[in-house]
């Protein structure tokens, strides 16, 4: 620690006001340290009071830090200017030449970094931490090479990641986007390879859900073509982080974006999901979806659902179309708290078996490259800790990133 310095001997406060009005782009800050545009009804405000920030400057929210575990903390690259709320403390680094604006911004992306903010925050009003504190922060400065290096490293990783994510969207994009185009608007390709609806394929009435359907289509519910098993919590006592028995998920908060994040095991399961089941959060927020990676536990926070027909990738998008359902209510402005196995059982689906199978034929590849890109950004994000750990020694050996 007789290496680390205070943050604030490397930082200073800016305040540029937005007074002749001649910048319009307005950003929020995001909890996850990045500025998101601003949603902020802003008719009839001043705007001549915002704060200017500008390329490689920082702005940060300092409230309630203790409260949300997180002090959030965003350098600005994307833009050379922009407007925020005049509540962000802006900041900028006195000098480049000792220390970068992108390997500080990599210090405050560290868990560690938002722990010991949290530290600070405890005796703050409401939770907040005090800018004074804030500085007095520690952080290692190796000498500007060594920081070149180690964000040269960095970036590398993070748009590798990010390009994978771009990937990954896409793909999904386009599984849904047939999904529509058959079940939805039941545009499947006909025997002769045109869609089916247009091309003057017969439908027919079906008087339960008051719009037609193919001939030989089904309406039936979600239990006809899935096992769903519900999920039930194993005794507190028997879980651990230590890889001792079985995988387990309590809840959505072990989800990412398509697979979920293995944190806890239970040596005592109760219920049980399959390597390729679809998981669904069964408590508030209700709806949201990821696949199991492998076999493990689940707990009642989540349920598993198997495709009777060996057809996970239908089912996937199936439970993506329904996710509407636990939605805000229109008109109620209330949302499901939870749901129930039976309401599971009950929910509406149209489908035809050859259907499903064909489109599981289109979208399993597409489903497996999205696969293949998640498993690729977990080993990125475990290269990024290992880069984070990089900081807190200066003198330390290259990590080298190996190709994946």
């Amino acid at each position: 620690m007789s290496d680390y310095k205070p943050i604030g001997d490397y930082i200073e406060l800016v305040d540029e006001r937005n007074k002749n009005l001649k910048i319009d782009t307005l950003l929020g800050l995001s909890i996850n340290k990045v500025f998101i545009p601003s949603v902020a009804n802003t008719v009839g405000t001043d705007m001549a009071n915002y704060k200017i920030i500008r390329r490689h400057q920082f702005a940060c929210s300092i409230m309630q830090v203790r409260r949300d575990k997180k002090m959030p903390v965003a350098l600005l690259q994307d833009f050379n200017e922009a407007i925020i709320s005049q509540a962000y403390p802006v900041f900028k680094v006195k000098d480049k030449n000792e220390i970068l604006p992108e390997y500080l911004m990599m210090w405050f992306s560290r868990a560690e970094f938002d722990r010991e903010a949290c530290f600070y925050a405890v005796g703050g009003v409401r939770g907040s931490l005090e800018w004074e504190d804030f500085c007095e922060m520690k952080l290692p400065v190796p000498d500007i090479e060594k920081q070149r290096e180690i964000v040269a490293e960095y970036n590398i990783v993070k748009n590798r990641i990010a390009l994978n994510n771009q990937l990954i969207q896409k793909l999904e994009e386009t599984a849904q986007a047939i999904y529509k185009q058959w079940f939805v608007d039941f545009e499947f390709p006909d025997e002769t390879g045109n869609p089916y609806k247009s091309s003057g394929g017969k439908m027919v009435c079906n008087e339960e859900l008051e719009k037609e359907i193919p001939e030989g289509w089904k309406k039936g519910k979600l239990s006809d073509i899935a096992n769903i098993i519900m999920g039930q919590s194993p005794n507190g006592e028997t879980y651990n982080k230590d890889g001792n028995g079985m995988i387990f998920y309590q809840g959505r908060t072990d989800f990412g974006f398509r697979f979920p994040s293995v944190t806890s095991y239970t040596t005592q399961p109760k219920r049980k999901a399959l390597k390729n089941d679809v998981l669904i959060s069964v408590r508030a927020p209700v709806g949201d979806l990821n696949i199991a990676i492998e076999n493990c536990a689940i707990g009642r926070g989540v349920g598993a659902l198997r495709s009777k027909l060996k057809c996970n990738s239908h089912l996937f998008y199936t439970l993506q179309n329904l996710k509407s359902h636990f939605d805000i209510s229109e008109g109620e402005g209330t949302i499901f708290g939870s749901i129930n196995k039976d309401d599971l059982h009950n929910m509406e689906v149209v489908y035809s078996e050859n259907e499903i199978k064909e489109f599981d034929k289109i979208t399993l590849p597409i489903d497996n490259c999205i696969k293949n890109h998640s498993i690729q950004n977990q080993k990125l994000m475990e290269l990024k800790a290992l880069l984070f750990s990089k900081m807190t020694t200066i003198k330390t050996e290259k990590v080298t990133i190996n190709e994946l």
